[in-house]
C-alpha cells in the first residue's frame, strides 16, 4: 500500500487519481503546523503539497519513507531541494499547468494599473462620483519591459502586442527567431528601466534575482513607470518600490506576490497607488484542476518505478536505471552548472560528446541535465530536466550529440558550447566517483567541482600570479588552492583558484583591470 499525504487545499481531481488506484492511500490534511505535520508524515511514500507548506530538512528527516514530494504549481521556493536530494527524495512540480493563468493575471493587472479600476471601484462602492480623480492613460503605443521571456513571459507579450504594445525583453537564453514570433526587441534590463512604461517581472528568486529592481534602479526609470511582479516575491526591493512611488518617480504598481505571505507590515499596503493580490497568478479553475491531476499521475508514475516526469532533481529514468545513472548523472550536473557561469549567455549551439563508460549510458537521459544545469540560472523555475530539451529548442539553441572518441579519461563528456561572443569547450570526467572539470578551451587542468573558484587567462610570465594573488590578499580573500595549465612555455596559461570566499565585484574588476589578463570569470559551485 502507497501512502500520499496532502496538504493544502488539492482538486477534487487530483485526490480522485489516488483513490482510483487501489493500492494507493490518499490522506488530506489541510492547513496542518510544522511540528503536526513532522509528527504525522513518518508512515508516508509522498506528500502532495502547494505554497503553503514548507518541505524543510527537519521535516524530511521526520518522513523515515518519504520517496516522492509533488508540488501542485510551478515555484518550489517552499522546498529545500538540496536536503530532499541527499535524503534520496524526489522533487516534482508541474511547470505548464499556470502558464495561461498567470499570463492572463499579469494582463489584467497591467489594466488594472493604467486605468485605476480597483480605486474607482473601491470610490463608487462609498457613493462617491470622482472621474477627475480616476484619469488613466492608454496601453497603445507604449512600451512593454517584460524581463525575463520564458513561457509566461512570452504569453503575457504576445497578449499585450495585441494592444499595440511595443515589445522589449530581456532574457539571456532567448534566441531573436523566438523574439521575433512576438516582435520583442531583445536588449538589456539596463534598456528596459530607461524606456518601457510598463515593466513586468517573469524570472524564478534566486540568488542573483533577488532584490535586482532596487532603488539604483528605479532611479534610473522614466519618471512614471509602472511595475508588475506575478512571479516570485523579493525580485523587487519593496520598501524600495513603496519610497518610488510614494515620490511619484514611479507612478504604480501591482504586486501579487510578496517576500512573506502573508505579506502582514509589507509598505507596499500602505500605498495608494499600488494594487495588491493575495497571490493569485495560479488561481483558476482550470489552472488548479490541471496541476492537480498532473502532480497526482506523476507521482502514482514514480512510486510505481515507472517514468519520473518533470523531476528537478533526478533525471526522466525508472527508478532502477537511476541507481546505475547516478555517478554519470552528478558528473553531467556539475559540467551544466559550471558551464553556465563561465560561458555565459548568448548561447547559439552546444555540442555534447560522451567518451568512454559514458558513451554506454543513457545519453539521452544525461543531455537534460546538462541543459538545465546551462539554464536554470537565467530562466523562470520551471526549468527542469524534462522541458530542458524544449525550452533550448524553443531559444534557437542547437544540439548536437556524439559518442565515442579518443581523450585521457576512460569516463568524460566533452562540451563545445558556441555563443554570440565565441566558442568555449569543456571536458568533465569521473576521477573514481568525484567530478572533475580536466580541460577548458584546450587548457589541462584539474579542478574540483566545489566551492569558489576564480579562473583567468594569463601571459605565462614570472609574476603575473603573484599580482592576482596579491589583490586577493589585500581584499582579505583567502586562496585554498591553485591549479595551472598552458600549451606552451612563454604563451597564455589558463589560472583557477580555489577560493575560501567569493571576491566582490570590486576585487573583479580590479583583477580585469590587471595588464596580461583576460577573461575573469568567477564560478560558485555548491
Amino acid at each position: 500500500m502507497f501512502k500520499v499525504f496532502i496538504t493544502d487545499k488539492l482538486s477534487d481531481k487530483g485526490v480522485a487519481v489516488f483513490k482510483a488506484e487501489p493500492d494507493f492511500q490518499a490522506d488530506v490534511f489541510p492547513s496542518l503546523p510544522p511540528e503536526e505535520l513532522k509528527k504525522a508524515i513518518a508512515d508516508y511514500d509522498a506528500i502532495v503539497i502547494r505554497s503553503a507548506t514548507a518541505i524543510t530538512p527537519e521535516i524530511l528527516e521526520a518522513a523515515k519513507k518519504l520517496k516522492v514530494v509533488g508540488r501542485a504549481g510551478v515555484g518550489l521556493d517552499n522546498v529545500d531541494i538540496p536536503a530532499a536530494t541527499r535524503k534520496g527524495v524526489i522533487v516534482m512540480n508541474t511547470p505548464d499547468g499556470n502558464t495561461i493563468a498567470a499570463a492572463e493575471h499579469t494582463v489584467a493587472l497591467i489594466l488594472s494599473l493604467v486605468r485605476n479600476i480597483p480605486q474607482a471601484h473601491a470610490s463608487l462602492k462609498e457613493k462617491k462620483w470622482e472621474r477627475n480623480k480616476f484619469m488613466g492613460v492608454e496601453l497603445y503605443g507604449k512600451t512593454l519591459g517584460v524581463i525575463g521571456l520564458g513561457r509566461i513571459g512570452f504569453e503575457v507579450a504576445k497578449r499585450l502586442r495585441a494592444f499595440n504594445m511595443k515589445v522589449m525583453a530581456y532574457d539571456p537564453f532567448c534566441s531573436p527567431e523566438r523574439a521575433r514570433q512576438i516582435d520583442a526587441e531583445l536588449t538589456t534590463v539596463e534598456d528596459i528601466l530607461r524606456q518601457a512604461d510598463v515593466i513586468t517581472l517573469h524570472v524564478p528568486k534566486t540568488k542573483e534575482t533577488a532584490g535586482m529592481i532596487g532603488a539604483a534602479q528605479l532611479k534610473t526609470c522614466k519618471k512614471g513607470v509602472r511595475f508588475v511582479n506575478v512571479a516570485r516575491g523579493g525580485i523587487i526591493n519593496e520598501a524600495d518600490l513603496a519610497a518610488a512611488v510614494k515620490s511619484g518617480h514611479v507612478a504604480g504598481a501591482a504586486i501579487d506576490v510578496f517576500t512573506e505571505e502573508p505579506p502582514t507590515g509589507n509598505p507596499l499596503l500602505d500605498v495608494d497607488n499600488i494594487i495588491v493580490t493575495p497571490h493569485l497568478g495560479a488561481s483558476t479553475e482550470e489552472a488548479q484542476v490541471n496541476v492537480a491531476d498532473v502532480v497526482a499521475r506523476q507521482i502514482v508514475d514514480a512510486l510505481r518505478g515507472r517514468t519520473i516526469a518533470n523531476a528537478v532533481n533526478v533525471p526522466a529514468v525508472s527508478a532502477e536505471a537511476w541507481k546505475e545513472l547516478k555517478p554519470y548523472y552528478e558528473l553531467a550536473e556539475r559540467l551544466g552548472a559550471f558551464a553556465s557561469q563561465y560561458v555565459g549567455g548568448g548561447l547559439k549551439g552546444l555540442e555534447i560528446q560522451y567518451r568512454g563508460d559514458m558513451a554506454k549510458q543513457k545519453t539521452a537521459a544525461l543531455t537534460p541535465v546538462i541543459l538545465k544545469g546551462l539554464l536554470s540560472p537565467s530562466l523562470p523555475e520551471s526549468v527542469n530536466l524534462v522541458n530542458a530539451p524544449i525550452i533550448a529548442k524553443e531559444r534557437g539553441i542547437s544540439i548536437q550529440e556524439t559518442t565515442g572518441g579518443e581523450g585521457v579519461f576512460s569516463t568524460s563528456i566533452v562540451l563545445g558550447a558556441e555563443t554570440a561572443a565565441g566558442r568555449h569547450s569543456i571536458e568533465a570526467a569521473l576521477s573514481g566517483v568525484e567530478a572533475r572539470i580536466v580541460a577548458i578551451d584546450g587548457f589541462r587542468v584539474d579542478i574540483r567541482t566545489e566551492g569558489t573558484l576564480l579562473l583567468f587567462f594569463n601571459q605565462d610570465v614570472p609574476g603575473m600570479v603573484g599580482k592576482v594573488g596579491t589583490l586577493l590578499g589585500d581584499a582579505g580573500v583567502n586562496i585554498a588552492s591553485l591549479t595551472n595549465g598552458r600549451a606552451a612555455k612563454g604563451g597564455e596559461a589558463l589560472s583557477v583558484f580555489s577560493l575560501d570566499t567569493a571576491a566582490g565585484e570590486e576585487v573583479l574588476k580590479k583583477l580585469e583591470a590587471i595588464k596580461g589578463l583576460r577573461a575573469v570569470r568567477q564560478v560558485t559551485l555548491g
